[in-house]
């Protein structure tokens, strides 16, 4: 066994989060009287992803982010909301919604059985984060949930990769990996803290970064092949 300590990254590496992202927005556009829903969507998605980039990068605060996204979306449609209230309403439904890609369960049962400790390091809003361990089947594979709000910084940063490893009893870098989708925010953040990094490329992606993963697996199937 070459490795102790998994390190997971929850959305889109473990849980289904184009679904529950677009089953949230679905719900908070209709509670908001919006008939044409998709050309609201296909606005949102690409502008929330770049700021999730920039709260990475620490260009924003998890605070504007927050307060100020949805009200962005309705800006660009000619609209005026309250960011605050918009962002409350989406929290709750989101926080509902913790279903898993097919085949997660199993593998982390598997990874389980073969003697890993399982980990979940995620970028996320504490609130909603919560909300969906409680609602998914996979929560009982983890020791403990990191979430970076919790610890005030995200991922990348080296100091998120610290206060995970200080509150991992006899944690050694040398034998954990991070496992994520993300190469700005899992595998770059490994890189930067100095450990291993499998890049869970279930969108087989091409990787058009300098950042260069330890191991890249395609799926659950390739990733069981290299850990057991």
């Amino acid at each position: 066994m070459i490795y102790k300590t998994l390190l997971f990254d929850l959305d889109s590496t473990v849980w289904d989060f184009h679904s529950a992202e677009n089953y949230a927005l679905t719900k908070l556009l209709e509670n908001q009287g919006v008939s044409e829903i998709e050309k609201y969507i296909e606005v949102y998605i690409p502008m929330n992803r770049a700021m999730w980039r920039s709260l990475e990068k620490n260009e924003i605060t998890r605070e504007e982010l927050v307060g100020t996204r949805f009200a962005k979306l309705f800006d660009h449609f000619g609209l005026e909301k309250d960011g605050h209230e918009l962002a409350s309403e989406y929290e709750a439904i989101l926080s509902t919604q913790g279903q898993t890609i097919d085949g997660a369960e199993e593998m982390l049962h598997t990874l389980s059985d073969a003697g890993y400790e399982l980990y979940a390091a995620t970028n996320g809003i504490t609130t909603i984060q919560k909300g969906r361990l409680e609602h998914s089947p996979v929560t009982k594979y983890f020791k403990k949930v990191f979430i970076s709000e919790e610890l005030k910084v995200a991922k990348p940063s080296p100091l998120f990769f610290e206060r995970v490893a200080k509150d991992i009893p006899d944690f050694d870098k040398d034998t954990a990996v991070m496992i994520g989708d993300s190469l700005t925010a899992d595998i770059q953040g490994g890189i930067n803290a100095g450990i291993d990094t499998i890049w869970m490329n279930l969108a087989r992606k091409e990787n058009r970064t300098a950042v260069k993963p330890t191991v890249e697996v395609r799926s659950y199937a390739e990733l069981l092949e290299f850990l057991v």
